[in-house]
């Protein structure tokens, strides 16, 4: 064996540069040849390449020889060979899963690219791209996101475009006599046993929101891609319901699988400094994110887009159903 694989190497050192030149070859080492689906014992020299085509196809210095000075050779499909990078890197292009924000922010997730209006445009969360409401239209957006290093301009990918506002849950003056009465005997008491302290009925005005989400223009368009990092294109847009098994790729805990556990959900997302917003009509799925995976798309077992994620718990997942997202924004893909 060793004498054998000294040869083969000694034949590999001699011939990579040539094989290299191939188009579409990517690679050139040695490994054990596959038949039909099955390795089997016999050692060759394997070209990796970018895409397998018919020999018919590709003119007869590209293709590889079935054997090397007697030495068999084989072709396996791997796609292109890239330097792997952090999903909080900076990505050019940039697809979805990696990390971005607006400045005021720390970092949330590139969700993916949608249509508007003949634009291709980046989707996410509001308070990933436009910072609770706190964004004006045209704010810069950096991939990475200003936690992960981003700085404008940069690392500038995209402006702001568009964002649907979030309305949180608000206290007024309650105009109820109980409670501004039963207020009134506190206050004289509290005013009798010397406190300082004063109590006020209040009402909350509730709001409800279905989607916590903005969209972004691509400084150019050749800084994104359309893929979801590690999960490839989008299908096509699809709806999800109780059962179905889903996924998704984030800036934090990368690929990520669960199942939507229930429908019709009714939560209130807490968004720290004492605000917190209604959401209805959501999915919610198990534990499969954490803090920065805002933003990611929620595709299903086919790839279609059924929601994007916007928050969650050590144990729960909050999605917002894609439908509510494309009507509330008017976007297709």
């Amino acid at each position: 064996m060793n004498g054998n694989m000294d040869s083969l190497r000694d034949t590999l050192a001699g011939v990579r540069r040539e094989l290299l030149a191939r188009e579409h070859v990517v690679a050139a080492g040695i490994g054990y040849k596959t038949v039909g689906g099955r390795r089997t014992d016999a050692l060759s020299i394997i070209c990796s390449v970018v895409k397998k085509v018919p020999d018919s196809r590709l003119a007869t210095h590209d293709r590889v020889p079935g054997e090397i000075q007697g030495i068999p050779t084989d072709v396996v499909e791997t796609g292109p060979l890239r330097a792997l990078l952090a999903r909080t890197d900076r990505w050019r292009p940039a697809p979805g899963g990696v990390s971005i924000g607006h400045p005021a922010i720390t970092a949330g997730t590139l969700g993916c690219l949608v249509r508007k209006a003949g634009e291709t445009l980046i989707l996410s969360n509001n308070h990933v791209l436009a910072a609770e409401n706190a964004a004006a239209i045209g704010d810069p957006i950096l991939q990475p996101g200003t936690y992960d290093g981003g700085r404008d301009p940069a690392d500038r990918i995209a402006v702001l475009q568009e964002f649907v506002p979030i309305q949180f849950l608000s206290a007024d003056p309650s105009d109820c006599p109980v409670a501004r009465g039963v207020a009134a005997l506190a206050n004289l008491f509290a005013q009798a046993i010397g406190s300082t302290t004063r109590l006020q009925a209040v009402r909350f005005l509730e709001a409800e929101n279905m989607v916590d989400a903005a969209l972004a223009r691509p400084v150019n368009l050749a800084d994104v891609s359309p893929e979801i990092l590690e999960l490839g294109p989008i299908m096509a847009i699809g709806t999800a319901g109780l059962g179905t098994t889903v996924k998704k790729s984030g800036r934090t805990t990368a690929v990520t699988s669960g199942e939507i556990l229930q429908v019709d959900v009714t939560a209130d997302i807490s968004y720290g400094a004492g605000r917190t917003a209604r959401f209805t009509d959501q999915l919610m799925a198990g534990a499969m994110s954490s803090g920065g995976d805002s933003g990611s798309a929620v595709l299903d077992a086919e790839n279609n887009l059924v929601g994007l994620l916007f928050a969650g718990s050590e144990t729960t997942t909050v999605i917002n159903p894609i439908e509510h997202v494309v009507a509330a924004l008017g976007i297709g893909f």
